[in-house]
């Protein structure tokens, strides 16, 4: 296994060194090794505190379940909040400090900041899909089941809405009150905040990665058809664009509209009109990209086993790369302040050159918070 991973490194600096990557990595701030996978993107709240969702089966050997952790800004664990289940969801904070996250003990949990449960709601399967906020403190989420739920902030249904499709879409919030997702069923979906159908757009597969919101409305989201589509807040086409992509890797966007996205085995920038900028061929991507205040765009992925984060150039130039040490699918958390946050085989915090970009959907779920609503 050391061999693997040397050999493994090797590589990574090879790939680097020929794409004029400067040498050496970012520089670590600290370390926290809970014994598990983390495969969720890390939340962050206006105090610098993050908050992840452990997986529990690091080698599918552990049948201990999985955890929430809130971990200071300086790498200490506060608490820790322990289920019997695994855990892909990524949590979201409210308003109020309340942490949302889902399980696949077919749970979505409503956690206090001190750590203790306030509500957890069944539904009928696993909950992969990342919560989404309303400004009304409306939380929503689609589960396995086929359903997608809208939960008043005590936990009570507020209604549910049935697609023909597991959905692990995680939900993005227009400013209007628009919810948007996708599901197994090949379709795109656009819901008014009382759970009626505003529109529906039918794609050529599934639907599992999570959409962006641009300032102007535009919809970004890719589908298993091997499609990026952008769409207008009316349900029309904009344009399309064939990726060949079937990972779940969802856009982000930097200040000027640009779209970022890992396709199967390439990251790639778009124009806010489709047209390619810059890629980077790459094995094994999963996780979407943050983009920084000073255009740098991070992502990760896997080389021989071990994970990277890389950091980009706007104009597409590897600037470094980081071995993690393990495996990644995650998504990079970046904040207001200049340090970004990675999960592998444990949590890992860096220091970088700028805190989070300024743009309408800058990371996974758009802000620190992950609520997935615009503006935020």
């Amino acid at each position: 296994m050391i061999f693997l991973a040397g050999l493994a490194v090797m590589v990574v600096m090879a790939m680097a060194l020929r794409a004029g990557a400067d040498t050496g990595a970012l520089t670590p701030i600290w370390e926290l090794r809970p014994g598990t996978h983390v495969e969720s993107t890390p939340a962050i709240d206006q105090n610098g505190n993050v908050y992840a969702t452990i997986s529990g089966n690091i080698n599918y050997l552990d049948a201990t379940g999985g955890k929430l952790v809130c971990v200071t800004s300086n790498g200490v664990e506060r608490w820790a909040y322990k289920i019997p289940s695994d855990i892909k969801s990524s949590p979201a904070l409210g308003d109020d400090g309340t942490i949302y996250f889902g399980a696949r003990d077919r749970k979505l949990y409503a956690i206090s900041d001190h750590g203790k449960l306030r509500w957890s709601f069944p539904t009928g399967n696993w909950v992969d899909a990342s919560p989404a906020i309303g400004t009304n403190g409306v939380v929503y989420c689609g589960s396995w089941d086929q359903k997608f739920y809208a939960l008043n902030p005590d936990g009570t249904k507020k209604w549910e809405f049935a697609t023909g499709g597991p959905i692990d879409s995680s939900a993005a919030i227009a400013e209007d009150g628009t919810i948007y997702f996708g599901s197994h069923d090949k379709n795109f979906y656009a819901l008014n905040p009382d759970g009626t159908k505003k529109w529906v757009f039918t794609t050529g597969g599934a639907v599992i990665s999570s959409p962006a919101l641009n300032c102007d409305g535009v919809i970004y989201f890719t589908s298993v058809d091997g499609k990026l589509y952008a769409l207008n807040p009316d349900g029309t086409k904009k344009w399309e664009k064939w990726t060949g992509g079937i990972h779940e890797s969802s856009p982000v966007l930097d200040a000027e509209g640009n779209l970022y996205l890992g396709i199967s085995d390439v990251f790639q920038a778009f124009t806010p009109d489709g047209t390619p900028k810059w890629d980077f061929g790459h094995p094994i991507l999963d996780g979407s990209a943050a983009v920084g205040a000073d255009g740098m765009i991070y992502f990760a992925a896997n080389v021989e086993g071990v994970g990277v984060l890389y950091t980009f150039s706007p104009e597409g130039q590897l600037k470094f790369y980081t071995p993690l040490g393990g495996m990644v699918s995650a998504s990079p958390a970046l904040g207001q302040n200049p340090e970004i946050y990675m999960g592998s085989y444990g949590l890992q915090g860096f220091q970088v050159s700028a805190g989070l970009a300024k743009s309408c959907w800058p990371k996974f779920r758009g802000g620190p918070r992950q609520t997935g609503r615009a503006g935020q």
